[in-house]
């Protein structure tokens, strides 16, 4: 790990690069770190690692320009751009543009991004009221048959496939010193599908009917995940089954006190704001029912408390996402509403961005709370030319729980239920028969009288680890973190590693 550090940093070191003319003797501030100034940029290769995702690579470029450095560690302009694909196939493609100086007094975030996703998160609704079940989705080889243990059922079985379009501007003024008014518009396109199994299953993945067994991750096309089983069974309407386009106005006000956006030592950052969604037919541009119009109201809290000067800080963020009027359709739903993008992703909840170690939009429902708890501490500092460096630890907790459920229509459920397992029974033998579903109670949680259970709903999902943080000049934060869930039925695996740039909040 620290030879895996030092050639990080070496790299970050050899790829930046100063466009301003250089200074014979560097300002420093009040916290002794020299102090950067005009043009600062870098290109790097986009490598990360996420537990969900898998091992990430790529291009990125990050842009700076700090004019005379009379407000540093704050810049003039970032323009970043990242282009990506992960070993589970998805992609990032994306270009972002952030200034508070560009408008005078107003802070404009641009921000567009494309998302293809070949095997997106789903694990149903309501959180423990689903049943997770890791041996349906993960290759085990049973020793006595030398084949696919019996509970297998596709690496692709809680997973569905999504592309994401997304465009963004939020512009934000001051009201009264550190209180700000905020608003932003933009659009939402989701394409959704079933996973394209061929697609995953490549030339090398077949089953053989005379064995009746599978090689290595191969998927049987015949067998449903979770989402096709919610749409067959109308959990999920057919108007929503396939995606659609999102324009959407933000407003709101925001409280900000922080020392520096990328790496606050102190202070608060706080906002609330309502997003008005409205929806359109992916498909014949036409706009979609009104209930699929809706409003959501979001809170959020940071606040950083200095321990020891800059040196340790804690940090902890509070925030929750709640539909108050109208229907939102539910893959909107594993989106987290931000005022400003600044990351690739929202999900929410779980996974890197949100509950980490908790397995990837875990957690879906009409609203939801989570909070995250931090303490930051730089271990070392130390300088390599004009570049300032410091490698950092950050333990942590984060807490999820929902706060409004799916209301599941339980008798419905349970009579397309039947009927399905009645269509598969009574179907003619054939390679392309379908997989009768399992029992009602791998998918939902059922209580000893074969009802739906509730009590869970509300539990807290909850996940605890560390993390390993390099910086260079307060701005560029390598990210190692490494989390576990309390509960097996969040994620079942103890090794959850996530290599991204940038604190979570």
């Amino acid at each position: 790990m620290k030879r895996t550090i030092i050639l990080i940093l070496t790299a970050l070191l050899t790829l930046s690069m100063q466009a301003a003319k250089k200074e014979k003797v560097q300002q420093v501030d009040s916290l002794g770190r020299k102090i950067k100034t005009g043009w600062n940029f870098g290109v790097l290769p986009s490598v990360a690692f996420d537990a969900d995702l898998g091992f990430q690579g790529g291009a990125l470029t990050n842009i700076y320009y700090y004019g005379d450095g009379s407000q540093y560690p704050e810049y003039i302009h970032s323009l970043y751009a990242e282009a990506a694909y992960t070993t589970k196939n998805y992609g990032i493609f994306r270009v972002n543009y952030d200034s508070k100086y560009l408008i005078p007094k107003h802070r404009l975030t641009l921000d567009a991004t494309y998302q293809p996703d070949a095997m997106c998160d789903f694990y149903g609704f309501n959180g423990y009221q689903s049943v997770y079940n890791q041996d349906f989705h993960k290759w085990k080889k049973d020793p006595a048959k030398m084949g696919v243990l019996e509970d297998y059922q596709s690496r692709a079985f809680y997973k569905y496939k999504r592309d994401l379009f997304r465009f963004a501007a939020d512009i934000e003024g001051t009201i009264w010193k550190d209180i700000k008014w905020n608003a932003g518009l933009g659009v939402l396109g989701y394409m959704i599908d079933e996973c394209d199994i061929d697609m995953l299953n490549g030339k090398k993945n077949v089953y053989d009917p005379a064995t009746d067994r599978y090689a290595q991750k191969a998927m049987d096309k015949n067998v449903e995940g979770m989402y096709e089983k919610y749409v067959k069974w109308g959990i999920i309407d057919k108007n929503e089954a396939l995606g659609g386009w999102h324009p959407y106005l933000r407003l709101g006000l925001t409280y900000d006190s922080r020392d520096q956006r990328t790496c606050p030592t102190k202070g608060i950052y706080a906002d609330a704001f309502f997003t008005y969604t409205a929806a359109f037919n992916a498909k014949y541009g036409q706009q979609a029912a009104a209930g699929y119009n809706h409003l959501q109201f979001n809170f959020n809290f940071r606040h950083y408390v200095p321990i020891y000067r800059d040196r340790v800080t804690f940090a902890y963020r509070i925030g929750t996402q709640n539909n108050i009027a109208g229907k939102s359709p539910f893959y909107m739903n594993t989106y987290l509403n931000t005022l400003f993008i600044q990351r690739v992703m929202y999900e929410g909840l779980g996974g890197a961005n949100s509950l980490r170690g908790i397995m990837r939009n875990r957690i879906l429902a009409n609203g939801f709370a989570y909070a995250n708890v931090e303490l930051r501490c730089k271990v070392v500092t130390f300088d390599i030319g004009r570049q300032h460096f410091y490698i950092g630890l950050a333990p942590f907790f984060d807490l999820g729980i929902i706060t409004q459920p799916y209301e599941l229509d339980e008798a419905g459920i349970k009579a397309a239920y039947a009927k399905d397992v009645l269509e598969a029974t009574l179907s003619t033998p054939s390679e392309d028969r379908p997989v009768p579903p399992l029992p009602l109670g791998d998918y939902f949680a059922l209580d000893k009288d074969g009802n739906f259970d509730h009590s869970r709903v509300y539990m807290p999902h909850m996940a605890a680890g560390v993390g390993l943080k390099a910086a260079m000049n307060e701005n560029f934060v390598l990210s190692v973190d490494w989390a576990m869930a309390f509960d097996k039925q969040d994620n079942a695996k103890w090794a959850n590693f996530y290599i991204k740039m940038g604190y979570l909040f």
